[in-house]
């Protein structure tokens, strides 16, 4: 008994003297933000917005105008009492519920883009229960991003607007909103994850957050456990999504809540190429030691670009001084460059770097610079296109082993309505026939919303088809 805990204690000994010997590695034990005190803060700040939207009624069927071959009234009295007694489609209000939140004590509000575009009336509740009628000021689709205007006697109280650039993965996050019509809800989470791309327009870099987000949120605050703006509540995953939502950094907004304020719509900078990301072969083909940079796929005739002197084959490593890690990270950095400013570039050309100079122009309405990679232009057409590889023929079963092919159709969207399905090889768009990634971009960037885009594809079961595809 003696020797055992002789024993013990003498292997006890050694194990601290190793211990010691060893670096100690301390984790600070992150501290809970006290909800109760922030709610009691900031619900006050955000506000429930009710829209309204007056639908139309269909124009009444006429009675076809046609000659009576049978020389009676028959058919005449049968037309009449089909036609004039069809019930008539009367006019109706839609309405739809969102979340805002107030930024000035003068009463201006943000919201999602989504919740109020479009509407013939805004409501806006405030904490208080009042009711107050809301003015758009200014809509940027792009980002999804609206800006509303109350009037009250009193100054209101207002969220704070941080800065999102320094948000960390893992920091403590706060939502409140409208959640299926149940107002000023409460929900806590931590920041998932930064700079996600869903697909959902040009300059996707949204903040994901296992706070709890739901239908009616949208447009809602993010707040930081310091009781700041870090984020505008705006997606979720459809199907529940497992409790994952997606917030526009506050920083992004920032740009575009002042120029709604100042004039009711947002410019955006140009340079009129076309990119894409760089991948480890592409990289090493170019004789690039990392996959950092944006690689230009095509240069547009007549722009910035253009006269600056840039060319398909350049790979941009440094924008106005921002490093580019990601080629989506590019056109985020031009969109919010100042128009007519000369910006600097860093330039990998023919195995060396070299320093060129730009000046960034203005981006037309329903232009965008976007990525050939993509090749999908999905927010357009609802399709993911890529070049066709051996591998992926033998995936999707393809006896062709080039050209380019539809791997993804976006859910919801009219080209899924058209009948596109994964696997099908374009042929033609347009009546043109594309053999590079980048053509078929380059065909797909001039066309407009509202315009039809025709494809001709042949199906994974050899049949050959024209789809036409509304451009949404």
């Amino acid at each position: 008994m003696f020797k055992s805990v002789v024993l013990s204690t003498r292997f006890l000994v050694m194990g601290l003297v190793c211990a010691l010997a060893l670096p100690v590695l301390s984790v600070a034990k992150p501290i809970s933000p006290d909800f109760v005190e922030l709610a009691k803060k900031l619900n006050p700040t955000v506000v429930n917005i009710r829209t309204a939207k007056n639908i139309k009624p269909k124009q009444r069927l006429r009675r076809p105008q046609q000659q009576n071959p049978f020389g009676n009234n028959f058919f005449d009295d049968f037309f009449n009492r089909f036609f004039d007694d069809m019930p008539q489609q009367r006019p109706r209000r839609e309405q739809s519920l969102g979340t805002g939140f107030i930024i000035s004590s003068d009463g201006y509000i943000l919201t999602n883009n989504h919740v109020v575009n479009g509407a013939d009336e805004v409501m806006v509740k405030l904490s208080d229960g009042r009711e107050l009628k809301g003015e758009i000021k200014g809509l940027d689709e792009k980002v999804d991003l609206a800006l509303i205007k109350i009037n009250d006697k009193d100054k209101l109280p207002f969220a704070e607007l941080g800065d999102s650039d320094t948000l960390e993965v893992g920091e403590w996050v706060m939502a409140i909103g409208n959640p299926f019509g149940l107002s000023h809800t409460v929900t806590a989470g931590i920041v998932s994850a930064k700079g996600r791309v869903i697909g959902s327009g040009p300059y996707d870099d949204y903040i994901q957050t296992d706070a709890s987000i739901n239908p009616g949120n949208s447009g809602g605050p993010l707040f930081s456990a310091q009781g700041k703006v870090i984020g505008i509540n705006t997606a979720i995953i459809a199907g529940g999504g497992g409790g994952i939502g997606f917030a526009i950094p506050v920083s992004m907004a920032k740009s575009v809540v002042s120029q709604l304020r100042d004039s009711g719509k947002v410019t955006r900078g140009y340079l009129g190429v076309r990119f894409q990301p760089l991948t480890a072969d592409l990289a090493k083909s170019f004789g690039l030691d990392s996959e950092k940079g944006a690689l230009i796929a095509n240069v547009e005739k007549d722009t910035p670009a253009e006269r600056a002197g840039l060319k398909a084959g350049d790979v941009i490593l440094e924008y106005d001084g921002k490093l580019i890690n990601e080629g989506n990270e590019l056109p985020r950095f031009v969109a919010a460059t100042p128009i007519d400013k000369k910006v600097k570039l860093s330039v990998f050309r023919d195995g060396k770097k070299q320093e060129m100079t730009i000046v960034v122009g203005k981006l037309k309405e329903g232009s965008s610079e976007v990525s050939a990679a993509n090749g999908n232009e999905n927010d357009k057409i609802g399709i993911t296109v890529e070049t066709l590889s051996k591998e992926m023929a033998d995936r999707l079963g393809i006896r062709d082993v080039k050209g380019l092919v539809v791997t993804e159709v976006k859910q919801g969207s009219a080209a899924e309505d058209a009948g596109v399905t994964p696997g099908s090889i374009i042929i033609e768009i347009n009546g043109q026939r594309p053999e590079m990634l980048t053509a078929f971009n380059a065909i797909v960037s001039k066309v407009a919303k509202g315009d039809v885009v025709r494809l001709l594809l042949r199906r994974p079961d050899n049949s050959v088809h024209y789809v036409a595809i509304k451009v949404e």
